[in-house]
Parts: structure tokens; sequence; C-alpha cells
């Protein structure tokens, strides 16, 4: 029986780039079956762009959670978010499982599907509140709460990474496959 494989949960504020990492990631690992990368449900429309999930009304989104069908859930800004339970086969199977969440659920996560590593990714201020304007989702008065979240939390811990995305995209990528690669 394989090693019990690793959550690697990727965090930080909107804006940071986080799916942007993931997506560059899922490609330079294609082929590779240590890594998997789940479709997240989300409760928003499917052609807001952005990174790829499932689309999924609110009641549906009950239906699955009520069922079990999600390893992790919560709700920011209005939305709901689901990491799809089958993440626990591929732990078992000895995978890293990659998935973007929320900061609040860390301590939940760390508990019930460790082990667990936390890529913290982050990026100045400024860099933040172009990226956050440049997408066009949300209005100033959002952009504003998102900014004052963004220093809201401390991810800290044995299990985390600090991941300053300032660089051009393909560098940053290709020094967050290595963080993806390192360690248990």
């Amino acid at each position: 029986m394989p090693a019990r494989g690793t959550l690697i949960l990727v965090v930080g504020p909107s804006g940071a780039g986080k799916d942007s990492l993931i997506e560059g990631a899922r490609a330079r690992l294609s082929g590779n079956g240590g890594f998997v990368f789940p479709r997240r449900d989300i409760t928003r429309a499917a052609d807001l762009g952005g990174e790829d999930y499932n689309a999924v009304s609110p009641a549906e989104f009950d239906r699955r959670r009520d069922a079990g069908a999600y390893s992790l859930w919560w709700g920011a800004h209005n939305l709901y978010y689901g990491v799809p339970e089958a993440v626990e086969r591929d732990l078992r199977a000895g995978s890293r499982v990659v998935v973007n969440v929320s900061r609040a659920i860390l301590d939940d996560a760390r508990r019930r599907l460790g082990p667990v590593r936390v890529v913290n990714v982050t990026v100045p201020k400024r860099i933040l509140a172009e990226r956050l304007a440049a997408r066009g989702r949300e209005s100033r008065a959002d952009i504003a709460a998102r900014l004052a979240r963004a220093s809201a939390y401390d991810v800290d811990g044995d299990d985390v990474v600090q991941f300053v995305n300032d660089r051009p995209l393909a560098d940053s990528v290709t020094a967050f496959v290595a963080v993806l690669a390192d360690g248990p």
C-alpha cells in the first residue's frame, strides 16, 4: 500500500495569482500521475472565466454538501466552494492533491485530511490592487474590502511555505512547481 499522499492547500488573498499558478502547474505536471488538481464546485455563473470549476446553483451545492460530496467546503463573498470528496481517495492512493482553499478552513483540513502542506501565496499590495481591478469582477468598494481582508489572516505553522508571486508568470509557475514537488 502506498504512503498517504499530501494535501497541498494553496491559500492567499483574491488576486494573488493562486489560480494562475495552479493552472500553470497543472499544465506542466500533466501526465504526472503523482499530482491531482481537483475541480471545485462554486456557486457562481460558469461564464465568469478564471479558474476551471464546476458551476452549481446554491440549491445544488446544498444538496451535494448534505449528501457528503465535499471533503472541504466554505462560503466567502456570497459564494460557496466545495472540494470533492474524491480527494480522500487520491490521498489514500499516495497522490499530492493541489487545491485552492480559504485560509479560514486550514485548521479543519489539517485535523481531518493530513498530512497537509500550505502554500501561502502573497503579492505586494500595489500589485494586488492592480490585479483585482484588471479582473473587472469587483466594485471599488469590493476591491477595498478584499485588500483589507488580504492582511487580516496570518498563515503560519510548520507546514506553511510562504510564496511571493511578484515575478513574471512563467517564472512564478516554475518556482511554484518546485514547491509542489518538494517535501513529503
